[in-house]
């Protein structure tokens, strides 16, 4: 059995507090954020690009204003601020323009946040760095910073900083946050010992939670996860499908898929609240990680952040 569980076990367990917090924050960094109507950016990194994705695709839902979720280090040519948003279908020129850039970034050291800041002191666009510790470099990069010490995390695994960062964003989107009391204290829906393989879909903003899902039963357990948008999934994916398997669905569900998941004898799973179902995930990850006598805090090959030479 491994040891040294402590710091992510109490991280996953401080989420229904951090949220609440994060709500509140909302209210009063609201004019740091992007306002309606603005174009926006969003970026990070590993677990930070897929919370840019949800809230990327929750602001656009919402109508608040075309927003992009990027890799940090795929962030297109750095451009000076302007309405317009290039496509390729329009023939316009190659470099996207925003109103207002928004980084992610949990320890505000990793390598392609920082060096996509320093790229945009060079134009006139606004940055938001969300950040768990306020003293980092990309705090004294950015334009305005958005400070979350209260979700800084020990282990290398993200759990409590991703999630409030979104619970946070989507908060000044008037969105609802969700509780995750229940799920830390429901029973996991699938049995660490008995599962071989699970795809995690998700549809509009839950198809980063689908994603994140998967990195943490990689990162934490060496589990065999995939990651798909739900309508995606009967295009090719479904075929790994098989009993002792399993998909676990985010957010709404495609008629007929669980149906088509049954007939192929794996197990589906579908929780009615999407954020806290990423919580029930990160307990998964975590008890896949001690069935296989591995130390979450510490996964094999990881570091709390990415700084490159």
């Amino acid at each position: 059995m491994s040891r040294g569980l402590a710091h992510v076990d109490d991280e996953i367990a401080s989420q229904p507090e951090c949220w609440r917090r994060a709500v509140t924050l909302a209210a009063a960094v609201g004019e740091l954020l992007p306002r309606r109507g603005e174009s926006a950016a969003v970026v990070g990194c590993g677990t930070s690009w897929f919370m840019a994705m949800s809230y990327a695709s929750a602001r656009e839902a919402a109508g608040h204003g075309w927003t992009d979720a990027f890799q940090a280090s795929e962030f297109p040519a750095v451009s000076a601020r302007g309405p317009a948003r290039p496509s390729a279908l329009t023939g316009s020129d190659a470099t996207r323009r925003y109103d207002r850039i928004v980084a992610i970034t949990r320890s505000g050291t990793t390598t392609e946040v920082l060096d996509l800041l320093r790229a945009l002191s060079s134009t006139r666009t606004p940055s938001t760095v969300l950040v768990g510790d306020p003293a980092a470099e990309a705090a004294r990069l950015a334009t305005h910073v958005v400070a979350l010490p209260f979700a800084d995390e020990r282990s290398v695994l993200q759990t409590r900083f991703a999630t409030t960062a979104l619970t946070l964003l989507r908060a000044h989107l008037g969105l609802p946050s969700g509780d995750p009391t229940g799920a830390l204290a429901a029973d996991l829906p699938l049995d660490p010992a008995g599962t071989e393989q699970v795809t995690f879909l998700g549809r509009g903003w839950t198809v980063g939670l689908a994603q994140e899902a998967a990195l943490k039963c990689r990162e934490a357990a060496q589990f065999w996860t995939e990651a798909y948008p739900a309508m995606d999934y009967r295009h090719g994916p479904i075929a790994v499908a098989a009993p002792g398997r399993a998909v676990w669905a985010f957010g709404d569900v495609p008629d007929g898929l669980a149906g088509d998941v049954a007939r192929t004898g794996a197990a589906f799973v579908h929780g009615p609240d999407p954020l806290a179902e990423l919580v029930v995930a990160q307990r998964f990850a975590v008890a896949l990680a001690r069935h296989r006598g591995l130390d979450p805090d510490h996964p094999r090959h990881l570091t709390r952040s990415v700084v490159l030479s």
